[in-house]
């Protein structure tokens, strides 16, 4: 199936590479360990930006959000991306502060409701990724870092008296013993 740009999903080689089609239906989303598949950040991005105008950071964490956690693009793909995005005219940007902010065009509105189908595949399969990573879920990952964040303050800078100590190792041990009892 080709697509505008020449955007085309390979059919060869699935099943060496993972790749299985059941229903209608694709599993195993991680062809030559790559996430998505040809094409489909675009549509993601696309899709993303449809819904409200963002600026690069945003996507990349709206993407990984998605994902819940179990893939995050780098800004070496997202940016290019969007470039391309905008060359071709799907997207247009405007400065903000040093930030590009993209909305989508209605040529890119366009493409989105001509690949609905597809579009709806790819968010689907970001979703079997995230509820397949329990541990990337945003609550695990903020409180995560919530801890991270209190030690590292607490740790940075001051020395801590023997019964300091002992009160954190304390609350890291009950922490850890409460995770392992849920």
């Amino acid at each position: 199936m080709h697509h505008m740009f020449g955007w085309s999903r390979p059919h060869r080689h699935r099943r060496a590479f993972g790749l299985h089609d059941h229903g209608g239906h694709r599993h195993g989303w991680r062809r030559h360990g790559r996430f998505f598949d040809h094409g489909d950040l675009r549509f993601v991005l696309l899709k993303l930006i449809g819904d409200h105008p963002r600026h690069g950071y945003e996507l990349i964490k709206a993407v990984e959000e998605q994902a819940g956690g179990a893939y995050s693009p780098s800004p070496g793909v997202v940016y290019p991306t969007l470039t391309l995005l905008e060359e071709t005219g799907l997207l247009t940007s405007e400065a903000q502060g040093g930030k590009k902010l993209y909305s989508i065009t209605p040529e890119g509105e366009a493409q989105l409701v001509a690949n609905e189908g597809q579009v709806a595949g790819i968010f689907d399969r970001m979703a079997q990724a995230a509820s397949a990573s329990a541990m990337f879920s945003p609550q695990i990952l903020r409180a995560r870092e919530n801890l991270k964040t209190a030690l590292k303050l607490k740790l940075t800078g001051q020395s801590l008296t023997k019964d300091q100590i002992a009160s954190i190792c304390d609350a890291l041990d009950a922490a850890a013993a409460a995770v392992e009892r849920a």
